[in-house]
């Protein structure tokens, strides 16, 4: 597989870009460079996965985002299912191109062959990382678990929060500092508009502001999964020795 993919990198690369250069996110331009590479398991179980492991591979499984969350799903949804493995060489490098947080917000293509170093493709679409299960003791990558992304359809992510603007921040300047309440936001996003993270600019807040959760500017199309809009998602506070009163 991995002579195949060596093969293959070049090409896909440059198809990859041609074809979803304008469906991407900007923001996520590693998505742009890999199309994961799976094939089909016939059989599961731990020895079954041990076994994959232990060939250079990673256990994964791919459905509609419905069927993690039990939402409602269709016969099509349930046809899609598929349990497959990943190469871990391209999948630890995918992880070294992309921050850790932005992982799970990051749509990427994947493409399921038929077996290792088949030219056979049985299916191919666009994904999002849901789980990335990890060995507690070592941290290697155990096994993946990905939704289906299709165009049109709507997925459930937690996107994560990058605040910008403190190096020019009146708050911070006076001696306050900000406060990071939430690191991300749940959003109900359009596949096509799944943004990889999400830029709050600080650049004008005084001591004492805040931004709220329904501030956050992000596309129209995205609907915020919260009973509480009005929560603050950062605040700049007065430094310590302002609060006591000393000089």
């Amino acid at each position: 597989m991995s002579r195949w993919w060596g093969r293959e990198a070049g090409r896909l690369r440059t198809a990859v870009l041609d074809a979803r250069s304008s469906s991407l996110p900007s923001s996520s331009p590693a998505a742009a460079y890999h199309t994961i590479q799976a094939i089909p398991r016939e059989c599961t179980g731990s020895k079954i996965s041990a076994r994959d492991r232990a060939q250079g591979r990673i256990p994964a499984v791919v459905f509609a985002q419905q069927l993690f969350t039990g939402g409602k799903i269709d016969g099509r949804s349930v046809s899609r299912k598929h349990i497959l493995t990943t190469e871990r060489k391209q999948i630890q490098a995918i992880l070294k191109s992309v921050k850790p947080e932005f992982i799970c917000s990051t749509i990427f293509p994947l493409q399921i062959r038929a077996g290792s170093g088949s030219s056979v493709l049985l299916e191919s679409g666009k994904v999002l990382p849901l789980k990335i299960h990890r060995d507690p003791e070592t941290g290697k990558v155990l096994n993946l678990v990905f939704a289906w992304a299709d165009e049109g359809s709507e997925l459930k992510v937690d996107v994560p929060l990058v605040f910008k603007g403190e190096d020019v921040c009146p708050g911070i300047k006076k001696g306050g500092n900000l406060n990071r309440i939430r690191p991300s936001l749940k959003f109900l996003c359009p596949a096509e508009h799944i943004p990889s993270k999400i830029e709050v600019d600080v650049s004008n807040l005084d001591i004492g502001d805040r931004i709220l959760m329904h501030e956050v500017e992000v596309h129209p199309s995205l609907k915020l999964l919260s009973r509480n809009e009005t929560m603050p998602v950062c605040k700049i506070n007065a430094a310590k020795f302002e609060e006591s009163g000393e000089v």
